[in-house]
């Protein structure tokens, strides 16, 4: 499984905790501070610094060619259409047909127009996508789209 922008590891705990046994956790953190503070503090996750963008190259230097989960913590509202489409892109390629692709939003954010062109980019790239409902108790309050069956050309 592979974590996107796991940051300061606050949801990479959670992950390992329901991993498999010989379960593979690979963080890809562009931040190289981060990715330093991530290899002292988790130490079954697999660090990786670079930029998700590159994601099918960093997996490949890894010895990984499909995966079956990827999560992701990336700030997709902060991201300009083109960026987010790069990543996009990397994902639904790495990601095995039967695999999901999880992802959270900030409620506060979903009115934007990027965080709307996110929306918009999971649709035509996946056959299926799932929007749970908010989670109120989080701060700041935050929905996960889970995205099935890539859809690749």
């Amino acid at each position: 499984m592979v974590e996107l922008g796991p940051g300061t590891g606050a949801t990479s705990a959670a992950i390992e905790q329901q991993l498999p046994a010989g379960g593979r956790h690979l963080g890809v953190e562009c931040d190289p501070g981060l990715a330093a503070y991530l290899r002292r503090s988790q130490h079954r996750m697999e660090v990786v610094q670079g930029d998700a963008a590159e994601l099918g190259q960093l997996l490949a230097e890894q010895g990984v060619d499909k995966v079956d989960v990827i999560i992701s913590g990336l700030p997709w509202a902060l991201f300009p259409l083109e960026q987010q489409n790069q990543i996009l892109t990397q994902i639904t390629e790495v990601l095995r047909p039967d695999g999901v692709f999880t992802s959270f939003a900030y409620l506060h954010a979903l009115p934007t127009a990027r965080a709307k062109q996110f929306r918009a980019s999971l649709q035509a790239r996946f056959e299926e996508v799932l929007i749970t409902s908010p989670v109120w108790r989080n701060a700041p309050p935050a929905l996960t789209y889970v995205c099935r069956r890539p859809i690749t050309d």
